[in-house]
């Protein structure tokens, strides 16, 4: 059950690197990435505490399927906020500079702090965050995109580590 759990684990970052389609396609990376940690976490909780090279490799696994998996899964968030404030006639906006690399950064401290045992460390790296972008927080689009995207980041970074949390339990 360990290794299952670890396969779907390796799945779950694997899946969030395939680039998004059109129509249709465009939802598939996000519904695979979820659905293949909610195969993880489910099996995690039957499997049993992993020991030695098990523990190690779910850690890693878990770091970097909430690293990966959210670059999938913030976009997703992203459009399904545009498509309720396209209603309103607003124009689509450009995503905030470096919100990739950022968002990346952000899942692995969450996932690291959380796996450490150290939660704090989460209000640590969201208020670095929120100071590094306070300048560009004044524009009406921004505070918006922030919000949305950091709490898509940091609860996408929450499930993965929750399932390796559950590994080690």
């Amino acid at each position: 059950m360990i290794v299952a759990t670890l396969v779907l684990l390796a799945l779950t970052a694997v899946a969030a690197t395939v680039p998004a389609g059109t129509g249709i396609r465009r939802w598939l990376p996000t519904v695979a990435v979820s659905s293949l940690l909610a195969a993880a976490a489910i099996l995690a909780t039957v499997a049993g505490p992993a020991y030695g090279l098990g523990h190690a490799i779910g850690v890693v696994l878990s770091v970097v399927a909430a690293a990966l998996g959210g670059t999938a899964m913030v976009p997703t968030v992203f459009r399904v906020a545009r498509r309720q404030s396209d209603s309103t006639g607003d124009d689509p906006v450009e995503p905030l500079r470096g919100g990739l690399t950022i968002g990346i950064l952000e899942r692995v401290a969450v996932a690291v702090s959380i796996l450490a045992g150290w939660p704090e460390g989460i209000a640590i790296v969201l208020a670095v965050k929120g100071l590094a972008r306070y300048p560009e927080l004044r524009e009406s689009h921004a505070s918006e995109q922030f919000i949305i995207g950091t709490f898509a980041s940091v609860l996408w970074a929450l499930a993965a580590a929750g399932v390796g949390t559950a590994l080690f339990n």
